[in-house]
């Protein structure tokens, strides 16, 4: 009797050595699990860009300068005034920009933006074509940080049709106003040459020509 009660107690002591090694284990495991969960819905969440547009929905009044040669040096700049519609496709995970400005020493520009979010990269690819070409350029692909949008891709557009690095910046967004800048380098963005400069003031009573 002795010896079989020995044994019992030899297994009952086991078991609860087991329990005190595994417990601790199971509680940190689903801490560690609680923790990547909610890791990753504040990454979804901090990366959910879908309505980072939603404030270039509307009327604008444009004032335009651009570069009037790029990459070469220059330091001439032409000047346009003008407006641009911006309306809403798929609930703001899209939308359509038409642009037009003119300027007595730069002509004409009839513009068009097209804009899509990718929900899986939490990415927006803007794509430009104008009047002109009537074809849409290479997509600049980018996002949002901090209230500022930066995109980017590359496009033969240096001299010669030299291979370039081309930059979108939009900054200082408010309500009524917005800036955006495009720039190239061509010595993989160590430095850059900004080309194309617009300023935008919200046009308050056309904003339903814009839904």
């Amino acid at each position: 009797m002795n010896r079989l009660g020995s044994k019992q107690v030899q297994a009952y002591l086991m078991a609860c050595s087991l329990v005190l090694v595994f417990y601790p284990l199971r509680g940190l495991a689903q801490q560690n699990s609680d923790a990547a969960k909610a890791s990753l819905q504040q990454t979804a969440a901090e990366h959910d860009g879908q309505h980072d547009f939603d404030f270039e929905i509307g009327t604008w009044k444009i004032h335009l300068k651009r570069l009037a040669h790029r990459m070469v040096g220059s330091t001439t700049w032409a000047e346009f005034d003008g407006t641009s519609i911006t309306r809403k496709v798929w609930d703001g995970r899209a939308n359509l920009e038409e642009f037009e400005t003119d300027s007595p020493a730069g002509g004409h520009i009839e513009g068009l933006t097209l804009r899509l979010y990718d929900p899986q990269t939490h990415q927006w690819s803007l794509y430009w074509a104008t009047s002109k070409s009537g074809a849409l350029g290479t997509p600049t692909i980018g996002e949002f940080k901090n209230g500022r949008g930066e995109f980017f891709d590359t496009e033969p557009s240096g001299p010669n049709g030299r291979s370039i690095l081309v930059r979108f910046v939009w900054s200082d967004i408010t309500p009524n106003s917005a800036h955006f800048e495009q720039s190239f380098s061509d010595d993989g963005g160590k430095t850059w040459e900004v080309n194309w400069i617009t300023d935008q003031t919200r046009v308050k009573d056309g904003s339903d020509r814009a839904n």
